[in-house]
C-alpha cells in the first residue's frame, strides 16, 4: 500500500464502523466510510466531531453541524494551498491520499525542467494533480473535467497556490471527446493523469462507465504520449476491482513501451496507529 506523508494539515484521527473521522487543518469531520468495517479504536474522538455527514435512505444524504462553519477554509500540501468546502455528496473537494501522487508528480517533473513538459490531466475535479504539477515546473498543464463547478474550484485552487503566471488551460468537456480532438490536432503530453469515475456524465449528458470505457481511454491516451514521455497515471475508485486488474488494463495498452508498471492500494494510516484506511488504487506507467 502507498500511504500518503508529509501531510502536516490532515489527520486521519480514527475509522470504523465504516466511517471515518478527519482532521481538517482544524475542522473535525465524520464522514461514512463503507472500507472502515472494523470496530472504532478511540470512540472518546467522536464527539469532538463539528459536522457529521449523514446518508439518507432515499439516496443522498445531508451535513449535521454541531457547530457554527464558514462554508470553506483552506488547507496546505507543502507549497499548495486548496480549498475546502463540505459538499452535499460528502465529498470536501480533496483527496489527501492523492498526496503520494501529488509528490510523485511534483518530483517527477521538478528533475526534468529541461524538457519542455506538457501534461494532460482527465476526470481533473479540483486540480490538485494540476496544481503540483504545474507548481513542479510543467510548461503547460491542461485540466479536463465535465463539471463547470468543479473547474471553477480549480481555479479557486490556483489562485490560493499562487501560480496565475503559469500556463494551466481549463477545459469544461467530456473526457473521451477531448482526447479524440487532441488526437486530431496532433498533440502530445509528457505526463498524463487521470481519475476516471465509477459512471459519470459529460457537459452534454454523454455517459462514462469505467468497466465499459477504460479500455478506449487508455488505448486513445496512448496516442498522445510523446516520445520523451515520462509518466501515465491512472486512479480508480471503483469497487469491485483489484490493484492487479487495473495494472493489468494498463500493461495491455503501454506493455510494450519502455518502462515499468506499478500498481498499488492507496491509502491513509490512521494516526497513532499502525492501521491503514484504503482509499482506492493507483497505478502508473513510468519511464525508466
Amino acid at each position: 500500500m502507498i500511504t500518503c506523508k508529509g501531510f502536516n494539515e490532515y489527520r486521519l484521527l480514527d475509522a470504523g464502523d465504516e466511517e471515518k473521522l478527519e482532521d481538517w487543518n482544524g475542522i473535525i469531520l465524520r464522514r461514512p466510510d463503507p472500507m472502515a468495517i472494523w470496530p472504532k479504536m478511540k470512540k472518546e474522538l467522536w464527539h469532538d466531531a463539528d459536522a457529521a455527514y449523514h446518508r439518507s435512505s432515499q439516496g443522498g444524504g445531508h451535513w449535521k453541524f454541531f457547530k457554527d462553519l464558514d462554508d470553506h477554509w483552506t488547507i496546505d500540501h507543502k507549497d499548495l494551498t486548496f480549498k475546502i468546502s463540505p459538499t452535499n455528496f460528502k465529498h470536501t473537494g480533496l483527496f489527501p491520499e492523492q498526496a503520494a501522487n501529488w509528490d510523485y508528480i511534483y518530483e517527477t517533473i521538478s528533475k526534468h525542467q529541461d524538457q519542455d513538459i506538457r501534461v494532460l490531466n482527465l476526470f481533473a475535479y479540483t486540480g490538485a494533480a494540476t496544481m503540483a504539477a504545474s507548481k513542479a515546473g510543467a510548461k503547460e498543464v491542461v485540466h479536463v473535467d465535465a463539471s463547470k463547478g468543479m473547474v471553477a474550484w480549480a481555479k479557486e485552487n490556483m489562485h490560493l497556490s499562487k501560480l496565475d503566471d503559469h500556463l494551466i488551460r481549463f477545459m469544461v468537456d467530456d473526457c473521451l471527446k477531448f482526447i479524440q480532438k487532441e488526437i486530431r490536432r496532433g498533440r502530445k503530453y509528457q505526463c498524463i493523469i487521470m481519475d476516471p469515475p465509477s459512471y459519470g456524465r459529460g457537459p452534454k449528458g454523454e455517459m462514462f462507465q469505467f468497466k465499459d470505457q477504460i479500455n478506449t481511454l487508455l488505448s486513445s491516451c496512448k496516442e498522445l504520449l510523446a516520445d520523451d514521455a515520462l509518466f501515465m497515471i491512472v486512479n480508480s475508485y471503483t469497487t469491485g476491482y483489484s490493484a492487479t486488474v487495473l495494472e493489468n488494463v494498463m500493461r495491455s495498452h503501454l506493455d510494450d513501451l519502455s518502462g515499468k508498471i506499478i500498481s498499488d492500494e492507496l491509502g491513509i494510516m490512521i494516526e497513532g496507529t499502525d492501521v491503514a484506511l484504503p482509499c482506492g488504487l493507483t497505478t502508473r506507467w513510468e519511464r525508466v
